[in-house]
């Protein structure tokens, strides 16, 4: 479970943006998205496939420039 401690002289608005990052960075919100509906095997690889190629192709494009 990811947490936060108060800091001396920190306001709430910064405590919230140390815990925004900590979430986001140990994956909990991607997981839940992920898992909210079921996926089959054969959907899931097709859709890696499907970013595997986007990433490639960008990859090309900011070489190219």
């Amino acid at each position: 479970m990811t947490s936060v401690v108060l800091r001396p002289n920190e306001s709430q608005d910064q405590l919230l943006k140390r815990f925004r990052k900590k979430v986001v960075k140990s994956g909990i919100l991607s997981t839940v998205r992920r898992k909210r509906w079921f996926i089959s095997k054969s959907e899931l690889r097709r859709v890696e496939k499907k970013k595997a190629i986007r990433r490639i192709k960008r990859r090309q494009l900011s070489k190219a420039e």
